[in-house]
């Protein structure tokens, strides 16, 4: 029971999220090593972006213990339920961190101080909601930031690719979580907590499908200063359905559909990271 507990309490029967920071992650390492990354370098990030995300989920428990138990889709959390203790769920923190930290060994002096600022935003964005309407800003600053890292840890310095993706991503970050705010709107005007899906309010189709305009010609952008060709294309075309289709689904403006549509996101980071592998390998399909 005790470790099924701490399995939910990082996450990790909810991989989602590790998918939606990995895939950027693993998409800006491919570009950077123009489709031949070094394997120890897959491995630092695949590692990383499961044991980082568990920590952040588990901060961001610590931070949201006293509003969990208020919200219908987080009142069975460990914290909230006092299955867990705050005194452990900090230790697991830390340990977490200690595992990620370890990784940093490996990699050289600008990835490792990228990474503090990483943590840095991990540990703001939980507590972000108290005072700004756009905590999703804050998110997709944390989601994209292994974007300049696995560019640093594979080229050993930043050049405007790598921020040119991570902007693009930011905005994809706040689109989707937008989404995912909805599931828990009314909860949240009824405890005063803030977010996006608040601020936008009726508008929030609108925006998160303009964010997402965005994000396409963001993508394209990319493509264009890369000089990447089809395979690409092909990628970014499959990212534009799927938002086509994340705006057929909440078109009925419930909370289970606004969640597969937040879900459908894991799909979006998919043909990206696919098209790139296609562009960037010797096997291009066109």
């Amino acid at each position: 029971m005790q470790l099924n507990a701490y399995a939910k309490l990082m996450r990790i029967d909810k991989p989602i999220g590790s998918l939606l920071l990995l895939w950027p992650t693993m998409t800006s390492l491919w570009i950077a090593a123009d489709g031949r990354p070094k394997l120890d370098l897959i491995v630092i990030f695949v590692l990383g972006t499961f044991i980082m995300r568990s920590a952040g989920c588990v901060i961001n428990d610590f931070a949201d213990r006293k509003f969990d138990g208020l919200v219908e889709r987080t009142q069975e959390r460990p914290l909230a339920t006092g299955i867990i203790s705050v005194r452990a769920a900090l230790i697991l923190f830390f340990l977490l961190c200690t595992c990620g930290g370890t990784l940093l060994i490996f990699l050289n002096d600008l990835t490792q101080m990228l990474a503090l600022f990483a943590l840095f935003v991990a540990i703001l964005y939980p507590f972000a909601k108290r005072w700004t309407h756009l905590p999703q800003f804050i998110l997709g600053i944390a989601f994209s930031w292994g974007i300049p890292m696995a560019w640093a840890a594979s080229t050993g310095s930043l050049s405007m690719i790598p921020w040119i993706f991570f902007s693009t991503c930011l905005i994809w970050i706040v689109a989707y979580d937008t989404l995912y705010a909805m599931v828990d709107r009314e909860d949240d005007r009824l405890i005063g907590v803030k977010s996006s899906a608040l601020l936008f309010a009726e508008n929030t189709h609108f925006v998160v499908g303009f964010l997402q305009g965005l994000t396409i010609l963001g993508f394209f952008i990319l493509g264009w200063v890369l000089d990447y060709g089809s395979s690409y294309s092909l990628g970014v075309l499959g990212c534009f359905l799927l938002f086509l289709y994340q705006h057929k689904l909440i078109r009925s403006r419930s909370r289970e559909d606004y969640f597969k549509a937040f879900l459908n996101n894991n799909w979006v980071g998919l043909s990206l990271f696919a098209g790139t592998i296609m562009e960037t390998s010797d096997w291009s399909f066109f």
